[in-house]
């Protein structure tokens, strides 16, 4: 079963490399499901692995010219600071259970997986549909600085909670908010996550949680090989037709841990 956990990593960093947003979203799954990593466990060993592949993942997309700094760090700056105060702070006061119904307990960790399921249902809607309008060559960006703000919070809260990259939500936010070209969105979307999610990890630093970083360095390892594979497929392989594609495989995913935990 490691075996199978190490080629999924490979496939998790292959798919974030040459889908840029989404790909992220299979790391919780595969550390619960493949290696029986606690899930609130998993959503820090999440932030560290995502974190990392993305950062590897920018280099090659920083030397293609495909990153806009500056719209990084304003997208950047409310989502680092949302990611780390919900795994600072708001994560270590959540009740285990979270709470009862007709003595019923719902305990963190069914949260986190619940939450989680939902999650890439929304998320597999995103790759699904039509791609929104790409824009082609440069342009002026423009900043709407109130809904950047919000979206920065809101994918921040998210990735914090269930320690997902959010890359689905942020690379449409940059082409619809700040005008950026498609391949500019995804290369600029890699570094968010990086800077966003290995921030939002030393917030689980000197906390409760037991993390093996022997185990965490391994599988970062093989999820890094499949993003620098990743990213030398997308010169020949248009994002485009693979999204869809990997949308349904999520839905399935989704709609498998929510009939797992909550009817199983």
């Amino acid at each position: 079963m490691e075996i199978i956990g190490y080629l999924a990593s490979i496939v998790m960093g292959l798919t974030l490399g040459l889908i840029g947003g989404g790909g992220s979203i299979l790391t919780v799954p595969i550390l619960v499901y493949l290696f029986d990593v606690d899930p609130v466990l998993s959503t820090a060993y999440s932030l560290f692995v995502v974190g990392l592949t993305s950062a590897v993942g920018s280099f090659s997309h920083f030397k293609s010219g495909n990153v806009h700094v500056k719209t990084a760090i304003i997208f950047g700056v409310p989502a680092i600071a949302a990611v780390f105060s919900v795994r600072k702070f708001i994560m270590p006061i959540i009740p285990d259970p979270v709470f009862t119904v007709e003595s019923v307990e719902v305990s963190k960790s069914l949260a986190v997986l619940v939450l989680f399921g939902v999650l890439m249902l929304l998320a597999s809607i995103t790759m699904i549909r039509k791609p929104i309008q790409q824009k082609e060559g440069p342009g002026k960006i423009n900043y709407n600085y109130p809904l950047i703000f919000i979206e920065g919070i809101v994918v921040g809260g998210i990735t914090g909670l269930v320690g997902a990259g959010g890359g689905f939500l942020i690379i449409p936010a940059l082409v619809l908010l700040a005008g950026l070209p498609m391949k500019q969105a995804v290369g600029t979307s890699l570094v968010i996550i990086a800077f966003k999610s290995l921030i939002g990890f030393t917030g689980d630093l000197g906390g409760e949680l037991s993390i093996d970083y022997q185990f965490m360095l391994i599988f970062s390892i093989f999820a890094i090989v499949g993003i620098i594979i990743g990213s030398y497929l997308t010169r020949f392989i248009p994002n485009e037709k693979l999204k869809p594609v990997f949308g349904w495989f999520v839905l399935v995913m989704g709609v498998y841990i929510l009939v797992k935990e909550l009817v199983l």
